[in-house]
């Protein structure tokens, strides 16, 4: 997708380019004297290998790979296609392991990485459905460039890895997923965007095939279910249609892979059409590999070689298991299957020496490109340490990722933002108020320093604090009276409510979508009670039905903060006081209570089906009652008005000659029969704000595909994350790739372009735009 050039990028970097020089953290070690790690392999003071050719950083690396290849034996190569590879002592190569997690700041939940000594945190970005409501591209790129920076540090003193098994760029399919917090959300072009996006920051975008890093995007494919309703995700065959995998499911990771160059695809645990994803030639060898591409390594989920013998029963044996998977394209994998049966399945005749081999040549190759063989670290990233670790710098744009991912949800009779000088006190009540790793979600590290809720509104007037709650599961209301009483003496009232990982996490799906306990009561009450504005405040990666609050108007506004990160309580005070002012927008849709009984989440189709009385999934396909919010939802203390400047009424799409009798159905011209090169789409639209404060706002472009067609209702197209200061103008400019983003799916999977009126939505905008194959292009079949 095509980003206008004025995104909020040089907004942010203004004054994070100006701390880069004022302060460093206190009492972290210099550059030049922290200590660095034994380089992995060709050390230069180790005569017997340093010559050898594939520590010669001159040569093309595939021939330094095929050197190091032919040098292993046997036991050494099968010791090296698990995530904890053996060291191989006579060629001079250490042990290294391969799982470290970075999902929103570098993670010590894998055993790559451990905080300690120089390195006692790392920047704790917002959890990532929190920065996906963002719709900010270009913060998404920055964030990834950051967390890398910390996590080459962190390797450079000893204390991290170089491959990291992230983003997870699974669809938000189910609202229950307790997974869902980890990505960007139910849309797959914002999910692709994201992917690409993170990846290449992650990455670094380096000359010459280089990596500051490997990234990995996670789990491969239609994963989005843990253990809800006695399934879980050891057991689970996801069916699905090939409509739905290429119209949902496989977009992020296809953009992962050709947009983000990504090094790394992690396959699921899960089957898909009774396979498991592991197992599969047509997933891994066909798709990833094959179709588009991949330049890096296929690993496996954390055991589910083991998964797909142990549970699943896919095979007899388990040396069957070890070479289905080799044979489907796993180059890697996450646990100890494979090291411990391969060897039995090569004796059994099932594999061969050269299978083994085609695994560690794509391994091999990415440590290589991350300069893992080139002996001294001296290159562009040896200089980092820990004065590059929680920098203030990175701590404000950990700040700033937050205030751009809160979204306004109600904002009764405009009664925030909140005034310091009108509002001397401020009740402070609910479970979330004064939280710390709350903030952070899962996947995540040791944070440099918290700012709660609490400490966030004290910075700005004075708190009167009562929990009401001791958890988040608010299991008894005896505590209320002290809440009570505090929102009638304070000028005003906020409820940080809400979930945490208690109640959604991996491996934890939710049973429904109210607030748990008696957190809604609690609410009420207190509401009920307040001399002043109510806000209620919530903390939360999936949805939340709060109906509830949405129709009582003594909860004046109700803020959704996702899980903000350390700086989370600032961000949330920077938007109760008006400091910042809120642009995020809902990555997801915010379902009712009931919607729950009406689709299992083993049910994997997006398509509503009339017959059956099932409602569809996400905003593209959903035909039900009224929502709570819809996806793209989100206020502003501005007013935004968005005018068409220019947009074209036709759009011509030229065929390619040799298809010409072949290429339609109903009216429909596959992708692949158009010459899709660079064919897109521009409009220029104007955004005025008519407030009194600068704003950031969020275009959100979709299109309604012509009727009766397989596509969905509508289809985000394009999204541009754009600053407008107030009672100003800005003209934005929009790229709409035609093949890409105004493409349907068929029942058979296949891509196709209908011809026809489109409808354009932006805003309150709409406008008809036809688009028509070049005149031999098209013959009815």
């Amino acid at each position: 997708m095509h980003m206008p050039a004025n995104t909020l990028l040089p907004q942010y970097l203004f004054p994070i380019l100006f701390l880069l020089v004022v302060s460093w953290p206190a009492g972290h070690a210099d550059h030049h004297h922290h200590r660095h790690r034994h380089p992995f392999a060709c050390d230069p003071s180790n005569a017997a290998v340093k010559d050898l050719p594939f520590c010669k950083v001159k040569l093309p690396i595939a021939e330094r790979v095929r050197d190091l290849l032919s040098r292993l034996t046997l036991k050494e190569k099968v010791g090296l296609l698990v995530d904890n590879a053996t060291a191989v002592p006579r060629l001079g190569m250490l042990g290294y392991e391969w799982w470290s997690e970075a999902l929103h700041g570098v993670s010590n939940v894998g055993p790559g990485t451990r905080f300690g000594g120089d390195f006692p945190g790392a920047t704790a970005f917002p959890q990532v459905i929190t920065t996906a409501a963002s719709f900010n591209a270009s913060l998404w790129e920055e964030i990834g460039r950051v967390v890398s920076d910390e996590a080459r540090a962190m390797y450079n003193g000893g204390m991290a890895g170089l491959t990291y098994w992230s983003p997870n760029v699974n669809i938000f399919r189910d609202p229950r997923w307790g997974r869902g917090q980890e990505t960007p959300g139910e849309d797959p072009i914002v999910a692709g965007e994201y992917a690409a996006r993170y990846v290449r920051g992650l990455q670094g975008n380096l000359p010459g095939d280089r990596l500051k890093v490997a990234a990995c995007c996670k789990h491969y494919t239609a994963y989005d279910l843990d253990n809800w309703s006695g399934v879980d995700r050891f057991h689970f065959n996801a069916k699905v249609s090939k409509q739905e995998m290429k119209d949902t499911f496989e977009v992020p990771f296809r953009e992962c892979v050709m947009q983000g160059k990504v090094a790394s695809v992690m396959c699921s645990y899960n089957q898909v059409n009774g396979i498991p994803t592991c197992a599969d030639p047509r997933l891994l060898r066909d798709t990833i590999r094959g179709a588009w591409g991949l330049n890096g390594y296929i690993v496996s989920d954390c055991d589910s070689v083991g998964v797909l013998f142990d549970n699943q029963h896919y095979t007899a044996t388990p040396e069957e298991a070890a070479a289905d998977a080799i044979k489907a394209g796993l180059d890697l994998d996450c646990g100890p299957f494979l090291g411990i049966h391969t060897q039995g399945a090569m004796d059994r005749g099932l594999l061969k020496e050269i299978d083994v081999d085609s695994a560690l040549v794509n391994t091999l190759t990415v440590q290589m490109r991350l300069g893992m063989f080139d002996g001294s670290g001296d290159d562009v990233f040896g200089k980092l340490g820990p004065r590059d670790v929680c920098t203030r710098s990175n701590q404000e744009l950990a700040l700033e990722a937050a205030r751009q991912g809160i979204v306004l949800l109600k904002n009764h009779g405009n009664s925030l933002p909140l005034s310091p000088r009108r509002h001397r006190s401020v009740a402070v009540i609910g479970p979330n108020s004064d939280v710390t790793v709350t903030m952070i979600g899962n996947y995540a590290g040791i944070a440099c320093g918290y700012t709660t809720p609490l400490q966030g509104i004290g910075r700005y007037t004075r708190t009167i604090h009562h929990r009401g709650c001791s958890n988040v599961n608010c299991k008894n209301a005896h505590l209320f009276g002290d809440a009570i009483t505090a929102a009638r003496q304070a000028d005003a009232t906020v409820l940080v409510m809400g979930l945490d990982q208690s109640i959604e996490a991996e491996f934890k799906d939710r049973d429904g979508l109210l607030l748990p306990g008696y957190q809604q009561e609690l609410v009420t009450k207190v509401a009920a009670a307040s001399k002043g504005p109510t806000i209620l405040v919530l903390m939360s990666g999936g949805p939340v039905d709060v109906s509830f609050a949405e129709h009582d108007p003594k909860v004046t506004s109700i803020l959704w903060v996702g899980y903000p990160g350390q700086a989370g309580g600032t961000a949330i005070a920077d938007v109760l006081f008006g400091t910042h002012n809120p642009g995020g927008k809902l990555p997801m849709t915010w379902y009712k209570q009931d919607y729950l009984s009406k689709v299992p989440m083993t049910t994997m189709d997006m398509r509503s089906n009339e017959a059956t009385g099932y409602p569809g999934r996400t905003y593209r396909f959903y035909k039900g009652p009224l929502l709570v919010y819809p996806f793209g939802h989100g206020f502003s203390y501005s007013n935004f008005i968005h005018t068409l400047a220019t947009a074209p009424a036709i759009f011509t799409v030229p065929v390619d000659g040799r298809h010409k009798n072949t290429t339609t159905t109903n009216n429909a011209i596959r992708v692949t029969h158009a010459k899709c090169g660079g064919l897109s789409l521009g409009l220029q639209v104007d955004v005025k704000n008519t407030g009194s404060k600068d704003g950031s706002h969020t275009l959100l472009v979709y299109s309604t595909p012509p009727v009766g067609h397989w596509g969905p209702h509508k289809q985000l197209v394009a999204f541009a994350k754009v600053h407008v200061p107030a009672r100003t103008q800005l003209r934005v400019p929009i790229n709409i790739h035609v093949c890409k983003f105004l493409s349907v799916v068929d029942r058979s999977g296949v891509r196709r372009i209908p011809m026809g009126q489109h409808s354009l939505h932006i805003g309150d905008i709409k406008h008809l735009l036809s688009i028509q194959s070049t005149p031999l292009g098209v013959i009815k079949s």
